[in-house]
């Protein structure tokens, strides 16, 4: 199942179709299984998140560094404070509070909806990758990728609301390349590193573990976000690869 990570309380989704199923695992997969570990994740903030010998205002234009200031005046902080941190941790913390400011949380996407359902039923929960990989994948790219990440961010900063309502459009509606197009092709013209790193890498590193699940027994109820199931390197078009018959199934 394809998630959105953050949603406006009143988003409708689900359907008797996904609770079936979802009744039905064993146990369930969640690219984290352990959803509140920020602790483990601060060592990565700290290590890799600042950068004082090389800030911001060292490595934008002025241009950029007005565009920062003004985006980050809208969220409640300023260029100044953000000019420490390395482009990906900036161009994320900005990217955040814009779609939180517009209402968008992650309380009521699909992974805590989810998460919190699977808990309740006592059954194992089992997470593709910790909260420190996957920060890590972000903070290891390159100079390069993360400038791209932060002046794509910028660039897009007012619009970040009105792309998300349109996701969340795609998502609904069940338009899979219209959610591709929001976020794997869209991510791919922005940084092709960073397509490689965030996408294609670990659906690959996924395959491998949903294969080896599949060696084994019972039924797991897989939960991941919707931009890894879609487009040509999505989650089921590795796994059609390597002999498994995936089948899209809609309400």
């Amino acid at each position: 199942f394809g998630t959105v990570h953050v949603l406006k309380p009143e988003t409708p989704w689900g359907s008797a179709k996904l609770d079936r199923a979802f009744a039905s695992a064993d146990e369930y997969w969640f690219e984290i299984a352990d959803l509140n570990d920020v602790a483990g994740a601060v060592p990565i903030f700290q290590a890799k998140g600042v950068s004082p010998d090389r800030p911001l205002s060292t490595l934008l234009t002025a241009e950029e560094l007005a565009d920062l200031d003004a985006a980050a005046r809208q969220v409640g902080s300023t260029g100044a404070a953000l000019d420490p941190l390395r482009p990906w941790f900036a161009a994320l913390q900005l990217a955040i509070a814009s779609i939180t400011k517009a209402g968008y949380l992650p309380q009521n996407g699909g992974d805590q909806v989810l998460h919190a359902r699977a808990a309740a039923t006592g059954k194992p929960i089992k997470g593709f990758e910790t909260m420190s990989q996957q920060i890590g994948f972000i903070a290891d790219m390159s100079e390069e990728a993360q400038l791209a990440m932060l002046r794509s961010g910028l660039k897009e900063f007012d619009q970040a609301p009105v792309v998300m309502t349109r996701m969340v459009g795609a998502w609904s509606t069940g338009d899979v390349d219209g959610v591709d197009a929001l976020i794997g092709r869209e991510m791919k013209d922005q940084s092709p590193e960073m397509y490689e790193v965030m996408l294609t890498r670990r659906n690959a590193d996924w395959t491998q573990q949903i294969l080896t699940l599949l060696e084994g027994s019972g039924t797991a109820f897989i939960s991941v976000g919707a931009g890894h199931l879609a487009g040509a390197d999505s989650l089921q078009t590795m796994l059609a690869k390597r002999g498994v018959k995936v089948e899209e199934v809609r309400d």
